[in-house]
C-alpha cells in the first residue's frame, strides 16, 4: 500500500488546508528554545509549517511504520532540529520530562484516551494544540448551561479553547463529520494526585444522571438539602448548570473523607 493512502485502521485523515495547517502552528506560539511534539506528522503537512518558526526541536511521534520511511524520503532540506520516532503517542507521553509544547492532528479514536494520558501525565506540555471532532470540542469546551462530564474533568487542570472549525472537505480522505482545533493551556499550579483523584470521582456520580438534580446524584456522598443550601447551592439545581469553580466548591469545602467517596 503507498504510504499516500490512509490506514482505516488507524484512523487516518490527513489535514490538507493550508490556511488552517498555517493557523495551527500559528497558535503554538513557538519562541526560542521550545521543543514542540507533533502526534502523527503523516506525510509532514504541518510538519514543514512548525519548522516554518524554528522550534529548537521538533519530535515527530508516528506509529505508522510506512509514513515515517515516506516521510524522511520526501522531506526536502537538512533539518538538523527535526527528530522523527516510530512509536505510539499514548505510550511516549507518560514517559517526557522536559518541557514542550504538543500539537497534532490526531485519529478521532483516540481523543478520549490521549486526553486522560494527558490529564495523568506527570510533565504535562505548556500548551496543547489539537484537530478534534467538532461535537467533541464543543463538548469540551462547555459552559453553563451545557456543562457535562467531559468539560468538567479537562477544565479542571486545563483551559480549552476553540480556535475555529475545519470542514470535512478539508481532508482527504474526508471524515464524516466536520472538526475544530482546539487550544487546551494547563493550568498553574497543577492540583495534588489526591486532590485530583477526590474531584474526579466526585464528578462520576455528579454527572452520573445528568437529568436529575444535583441533590439526587450527590446524596450517595452525604450530601444533604440543608448542606447544598449553605454553600449557596438550590438543592434543584442540575449538574448541566455548575460551573467548574462551583463544582470545586462541593467537592473540596464539603469536606467528605475520600475513602467515603464510593
Amino acid at each position: 500500500m503507498s504510504a499516500n493512502r490512509a490506514k482505516k485502521s488507524l484512523g487516518q485523515n490527513f489535514l490538507k488546508d493550508h490556511r488552517v495547517l498555517e493557523r495551527i502552528a500559528e497558535v503554538l506560539k513557538i519562541e526560542k528554545g521550545d521543543i514542540v511534539v507533533e502526534i502523527g506528522p503523516g506525510h509532514g503537512e504541518l510538519t514543514r509549517r512548525v519548522l516554518k518558526y524554528s522550534p529548537d526541536k521538533l519530535i515527530g511521534i508516528e506509529k505508522d511504520r510506512e509514513l515515517v520511511d515516506s516521510f524522511l524520503e520526501d522531506l526536502p532540506g537538512e533539518h538538523p532540529n527535526l527528530q522523527i520516532v516510530q512509536s505510539d503517542i499514548l505510550k511516549e507521553i507518560p514517559k517526557i520530562d522536559y518541557s514542550y509544547k504538543l500539537v497534532g492532528n490526531i485519529p478521532y479514536y483516540i481523543t478520549g484516551h490521549l486526553l486522560r494520558v494527558l490529564q495523568e501525565a506527570p510533565r504535562k506540555p505548556s500548551v496543547i494544540v489539537l484537530t478534534l471532532q467538532k461535537e467533541v470540542a464543543n463538548r469540551l469546551c462547555a459552559k453553563p448551561p451545557e456543562m457535562n462530564l467531559l468539560a468538567a474533568s479537562i477544565q479542571f487542570w486545563a483551559k480549552p479553547e476553540i480556535i475555529r472549525y475545519i470542514s470535512k472537505k478539508s481532508f482527504r480522505p474526508a471524515p464524516k463529520v466536520d472538526s475544530a482545533v482546539v487550544r487546551i493551556t494547563p493550568l498553574d499550579p497543577q492540583s495534588s494526585m489526591e486532590e485530583s483523584q477526590a474531584y474526579y470521582m466526585f464528578i462520576k456520580s455528579l454527572f452520573k444522571q445528568p437529568r436529575k438534580t444535583v441533590l439526587n446524584n450527590v446524596k450517595p456522598m452525604g450530601f444533604t438539602k440543608d448542606v447544598l443550601e449553605n454553600l449557596g447551592f438550590d438543592p434543584k439545581i442540575r449538574p448541566q448548570n455548575l460551573c467548574v469553580q462551583d463544582i470545586k466548591k462541593l467537592c473540596f469545602v464539603y469536606n467528605i473523607p475520600i475513602a467515603d467517596r464510593e
